[in-house]
């Protein structure tokens, strides 16, 4: 894009600057509503009146792209909370992988019973407690 631009506006520019240096007589230039008149160059007058257009093209862009600005703004914000977000939901998912982890890992297994033993186990009557004995 600048490339076109530049191609577009440096042709432009020597013509118009050409242009201005090519008059130079004088020129005399009433400020209506007042009764104040200067007299410039003509060239003077043509290249003020160019670098004042400028200013405003320039002024009337950026402010037409102020409600962008705005918006890429908030966006930026947005984007800055979600990432805190994502961040902060990264780590609890690794914690809850690290859980899962954990939790899947063999537990150190008691001693393997034999199958009397568990069937001992099984069948164990247990004994009423002592204080109901001694009522």
């Amino acid at each position: 894009m600048g490339f076109i631009k530049a191609l577009i506006g440096l042709p432009l520019a020597f013509v118009v600057l050409v242009f201005a240096f090519v008059n130079n007589d004088m020129a005399t230039f009433s400020l209506w509503p007042t009764a104040i008149e200067i007299t410039v160059s003509l060239s003077v007058a043509i290249i003020f009146l160019l670098v004042v257009g400028y200013i405003i093209g320039w002024l009337f862009t950026w402010l037409s792209y102020m409600p962008i600005r705005a918006a890429l703004r908030q966006q930026k914000k947005r984007n800055k909370k979600l990432s805190k977000e994502q961040e902060k939901l990264t780590k609890e998912v690794e914690g809850l992988q690290n859980n899962i982890e954990n939790l899947r890992r063999p537990v150190a297994e008691e001693p393997k019973l034999s199958f009397k033993e568990r069937l001992k186990k099984l069948f164990r009557i247990k004994s009423p407690d002592n204080s109901e004995n001694n009522a």
